[in-house]
């Protein structure tokens, strides 16, 4: 079992970084997406709110679906769809191929993020500790190796479908091989205690989820991608039309705060098994805090790129931990509890760069930086959330359990 849990473990990983190059391909050159179809600057817009709340559906829709069919076959037919979609996006030359390369986009890839966390939570379960941050560390080198290709595909001035076709071509049958490996670990089963935690929570594969009870972590997700859209969409701009730096250099908070987001997210499980959840979450929500901050009253360019720094170092851990709190949560139930998490995904997306950019232009954009901050900050009062019931003590701390301890040193 602990070899297929490896090979399981490596798949889903590698899945995770193609979803990365893939979706940084799509956002890194939306401009020319933009020019390639001449779609307007108020228009825009639409299209690009139309991405989310379509992936938002699917992922609702992905909820019931792995009721029929595991959440692996799910995983293995939605990544060549987003694959085939991205390259729709640069072979049209219509407004209206666009759109259903866009919509097609959307539902497969709100899809592939729900049924990629599912089997990656009920992986960690198998395994016994800590290993979603790996995952996620995956698709932050993923993004990294997607927002290079963008930059060499518009540096060398090339059309969106020869820029997109190779990785097409390499990715998807890469892709598809490699989810031969995939292990859904909850229909496989995974050891007695498993099934005996799952018992304990009054809930098998399909109980209910208590959205009550679910609701603190939708709302650490929501405040999380204000945080990530937040800095995807307004670093560079901050840093021009605030702190005055170059174009060129304008275009460094973000690669910073990728590159940090993989560290972060690399060394993360090692924290988690060390310190426990709810100890990191609090961390990285202070250090995220304290990213904003020094953003918002930087004096310069360069300090307000250490800010974009320490906020990637922060923020990077608190998504994998909520879904991996999810399915702690609902033990029995977790696919249901990360589809209906998932969709916090997209809220916090769609709220986050019109909330800043609204703030910024009535106010002032220093002054729209310390609302993010002050929503990672709240992520404090939920802290709790990320600790199963189980092992918590009265403050809130993880009680080590024996199993966890003695299964720590199996697999990867």
């Amino acid at each position: 079992m602990t070899d297929v849990l490896r090979r399981g473990r490596v798949s889903l990983a590698f899945g995770f970084l193609v979803q990365g190059v893939t979706f940084a391909l799509l956002v890194t050159r939306i401009p020319a997406i933009q020019d390639r179809y001449g779609i307007s600057d108020g228009l825009l817009p639409v299209f690009l709110a139309a991405v989310p709340i379509l992936a938002g559906v699917a992922s609702v829709c992905t909820e019931q679906l792995v009721k029929r069919v595991p959440p692996s076959v799910v995983l293995r037919w939605s990544q060549p769809l987003v694959l085939l979609a991205l390259l729709g996006v640069g072979a049209g030359d219509a407004m209206w191929q666009v759109a259903v390369a866009l919509g097609a986009f959307g539902l497969s890839v709100g899809a592939l993020d729900a049924s990629m966390n599912m089997l990656g939570v009920s992986l960690q379960r198998a395994y016994g500790r800590s290993i979603m941050l790996g995952f996620h560390a995956a698709y932050s080198l993923g993004g990294i190796a997607g927002a290079s290709l963008a930059w060499a595909g518009a540096h060398w001035d090339l059309s969106l479908f020869v820029s997109y076709l190779p990785v097409v071509v390499v990715l998807l049958p890469a892709a598809l091989v490699g989810s031969r490996w995939y292990v859904d670990a909850g229909a496989q089963g995974e050891g007695d205690e498993r099934a005996e935690e799952g018992e304990a929570a009054g809930a098998g594969k399909g109980g209910p989820v208590v959205f009550k009870l679910l609701l603190p972590l939708c709302l650490v997700m929501s405040f999380a991608y204000i945080g990530d859209s937040t800095v995807s969409n307004w670093s560079a701009k901050y840093l021009q039309d605030v702190l005055g730096s170059s174009e060129e250099l304008s275009t460094v908070p973000y690669n910073v705060y990728m590159v940090m987001t993989l560290v972060g997210r690399g060394l993360g499980d090692l924290g988690v098994r060390r310190f426990g959840a709810v100890a990191v979450v609090r961390a990285g929500s202070v250090v995220a805090a304290l990213g904003f901050a020094v953003v918002s009253v930087a004096p310069g360019a360069w300090a307000g790129i250490a800010g974009f720094t320490v906020l990637g170092l922060g923020l990077c851990v608190i998504v994998p931990q909520t879904f991996a709190a999810a399915g702690r949560l609902f033990p029995g139930a977790s696919d249901s509890a990360v589809a209906r998490l998932n969709v916090f995904n997209y809220v916090g997306f769609l709220i986050g760069s019109p909330l800043v950019g609204g703030l910024g232009d009535a106010w002032n954009y220093r002054g729209a930086m310390l609302v993010p901050m002050v929503l990672v900050l709240v992520t404090l009062l939920y802290a709790r959330s990320f600790a199963p019931e189980a092992d918590r003590y009265g403050d809130g701390h993880e009680r080590p359990r024996t199993a966890d301890v003695g299964r720590s040193s199996n697999g990867l």
